[in-house]
């Protein structure tokens, strides 16, 4: 039995990722990695880009929606413009490489980023390092990350959590980011890498519902935790994805 060329146990694999992916944009950061791990072995790594690229768009909208009250605009102004030179790198980078490679570069960024969230941590900055340099890395970074394997979330986690922002103001401001880089990169997956065509749309509207659930189960449980344990909470949760997609 198969859900359009799907086997069924897959299937469900895939529909749980996707639920991961609603409460990730809901506010529970962090996760992403898990669910990618999840859809890179249900459907390899290009063609997961590509069924994931319409669900967070969809998702994208929702959580601006609801956190439309919380974006702080002058810290996504500062990251988006390296954020997008980014995915331009990404798309060259990305478009011609071996599927291996691709897989073990999404390790290597998961892991580096994990490393990165824990320094900041440690060793927090005597001050805030709010400065275009800082921005522009961590932008850079970020598109590239985000058009090779939708990867970008550990590296705008370190640098909004960096601003020391209260966590709606933190969802909001990274959901409104997320929003205007996928759009830019849903034409980049059509006629670039072809990664998202009919076929791949039929498999995303039917992880659809997964979305909306998730979705309600992360706006619920954000409204249950506390600003000083939200940021433990999406350090550790990177940490254990990286590790699960490491060991895959």
């Amino acid at each position: 039995m198969s859900i359009f060329g799907t086997p069924i146990l897959l299937w469900l694999i895939a529909f749980f990722a996707i639920l991961i992916l609603g409460i990730s944009k809901g506010g529970i950061k962090g996760i992403s990695v898990i669910l990618v791990t999840m859809l890179v072995y249900v459907y390899g790594g290009r063609t997961s880009t590509g069924i994931l690229m319409p669900m967070l768009i969809v998702a994208d909208l929702l959580a601006i929606i609801y956190y439309r009250k919380h974006v702080q605009w002058r810290y996504l102004i500062k990251l988006l413009p390296a954020m997008l030179a980014g995915v331009i790198i990404g798309t060259v980078i990305g478009r011609d490489l071996p599927e291996v490679l691709f897989k073990q570069g999404m390790v290597g960024i998961i892991l580096f980023s994990v490393i990165l969230l824990l320094y900041w941590e440690k060793f927090p900055p005597k001050e805030v390092p709010d400065n275009w340099i800082f921005s522009s890395c961590l932008g850079l970074a970020a598109g590239i990350t985000t058009m090779i394997g939708n990867l970008a979330g550990p590296f705008a986690n370190i640098y909004f959590l960096s601003m020391r922002m209260p966590k709606n103001a933190f969802i909001g401001t990274v959901a409104w980011l997320f929003f205007i880089v996928n759009l830019i990169k849903l034409p980049l997956h059509i006629y670039v890498w072809e990664t998202v065509n009919i076929a791949s749309i039929k498999q995303s509207f039917s992880l659809l519902p997964a979305l909306f659930i998730g979705f309600t189960c992360g706006v619920y449980l954000v409204k249950k935790i506390k600003d000083h344990s939200y940021r433990k909470m999406i350090i550790i949760i990177t940490g254990i994805g990286a590790l699960l997609l490491f060991f895959r």
